[in-house]
């Protein structure tokens, strides 16, 4: 931005995942907060950083993007307002203004998991509901089961693999958050999106509900996400030659990491710092696969409902190159800390470096919010999706609600520190300070997830 930075109006990057999502000028999140108040009340939504008369001095300008930064987070975090559609349209909005594409008709690949592809006409301005409606709808799959599948985002590797990067949310337009990427290596894919296996009946009730389950269950056995030992890979291709799907998954689901999502090789400081491990997100639990420093492999398994919280930081270096150099290159750090109880009275933090942490952070969310539904008796099937029609728009019931993952601001002028740390500062903190204050002050307090599921546990969990 150079030195003429304030005569033009500020504009701030919203970072959604780790992932540019938009650039947005201080009156526009003005506006933004002026219509949250006026739907929910003062008392609901935070203070929002106050108009400035004069030209800001560059350290204002810094004061007011980590006031903003917070600002939104708070707001993304408040489960009403975060899962607003006043909230999420505005960050729709943005994210189609600052990409520049027009609304119009285009054809959307989707993959299926078998690398079959469905080509869906929609519109460029078309949010993830419509699209995953739009894909059932060509499938064939009946609305009460739509409920149980996602759109995610995925980096296709050179094995023909797929990579996850995330579960599209419901603040975004899947063909411009494809699109915007310039990279033909990311593709949508669409996957079943519950954990609990039981709802494996529900879905094969249907034809094309089998046939998706089915062909996800064989990609994850030929990528060697489930395991299969010599005998029960006999059995499943028999079962597979006499084309018995229903039999095929009921054989699958007895077998290791069944319903598991892996991620890619990544490194954690769990037991110690710098330890290679495989992880792989299901059954309630993340499952480690630890290659420890004298190259013994270790398994081990955290269970969601003994996570305290968690939360995602984002260290990004200030790139060297030209502004805009390519996304999806690895600039931004990406880590997920979670506190567990090791034992009765002994929480510790374990952290894992991953570009995948924001799927991680996902998957945890989506399982803790699953517990959740099944405590209260709800199911899937009951509000597909949690779908209900406000005034034409598709709304999410809270129990289906997506991962709150804080958007990050980036700065506006060139000047700042080379390594921002996002989520302020955490390193520098003691850990110990911030599991027993929530206080606005305290460092990071809203970067957390706290997780609700964790408050059941009882000594005999233990």
């Amino acid at each position: 931005l150079g030195s003429d930075w304030h005569l033009s109006p500020q504009a701030y990057n919203i970072h959604v995942n780790g992932v540019l999502h938009c650039r947005v000028r201080y009156s526009q999140l003005l506006g933004l907060h002026e219509q949250l108040r006026k739907e929910y009340g003062a008392n609901v939504v935070p203070a929002f950083p106050p108009k400035k008369i004069f030209t800001l001095t560059p350290a204002e300008v810094e004061q007011r993007r980590e006031q903003l930064e917070k600002y939104m987070q708070a707001v993304r975090q408040d489960p009403t307002l975060g899962g607003s559609e006043t909230f999420n349209s505005f960050l729709r909005k943005a994210q189609q203004e600052t990409q520049q594409i027009p609304t119009e008709e285009v054809v959307l690949e989707v993959l299926l998991s078998n690398g079959q592809k469905v080509k869906v006409t929609i519109l460029t301005s078309d949010q993830t509901e419509d699209v995953l409606e739009a894909v059932a709808s060509k499938l064939d799959l009946p609305d009460d089961l739509v409920g149980y599948f996602s759109l995610f985002l995925v980096r296709e590797t050179k094995d023909g693999a797929f990579s996850f990067v995330r579960k599209l949310q419901e603040f975004e337009l899947p063909y411009v958050s494809v699109t915007s990427l310039h990279n033909s290596e990311f593709r949508i894919i669409l996957r079943k999106s519950y954990w609990d296996s039981s709802y494996d009946d529900d879905v094969m009730e249907h034809r094309v509900g089998l046939n998706l389950l089915y062909a996800q269950t064989v990609s994850d056995i030929e990528h060697g996400w489930i395991l299969v030992n010599k005998e029960q890979h006999r059995q499943l291709k028999s079962l597979q030659e006499k084309v018995s799907k229903k039999e095929f998954i009921r054989l699958a689901q007895t077998l290791k990491y069944y319903g598991y999502l892996k991620f890619d090789p990544c490194v954690t400081d769990f037991p110690e710092k710098g330890c290679h491990v495989v992880v792989s997100a299901g059954n309630n639990e993340l499952n480690f696969q630890v290659r420890l420093p004298s190259d013994q492999i270790k398994e081990g398994s955290f269970k969601v409902t003994r996570m305290r919280c968690w939360r995602v930081t984002s260290s990004v270096p200030m790139s060297n190159g030209p502004s805009g150099s390519s996304p999806g290159k690895s600039e931004v750090k990406l880590e997920l800390a979670f506190e567990y109880l090791m034992s009765k009275d002994r929480l510790q933090w374990v952290t894992i470096t991953s570009p995948q942490a924001i799927m991680l952070s996902i998957c945890l969310q989506s399982m803790v919010d699953e517990l959740m539904v099944k405590k209260s008796g709800g199911s899937i099937r009951a509000s597909p999706a949690g779908r209900r029609r406000v005034n034409g728009a598709l709304r999410r019931s809270d129990s289906q609600q997506a991962v709150k993952s804080p958007p990050l601001l980036d700065s506006p002028d060139a000047s700042r520190e080379p390594m921002a740390k996002l989520s302020s500062k955490l390193t520098s903190v003691s850990l110990r300070g911030i599991s027993h204050s929530s206080s606005a002050n305290d460092v990071g307090a809203n970067d957390f997830h706290g997780n609700y599921a964790f408050e059941g546990i009882g000594d005999e969990d233990l």
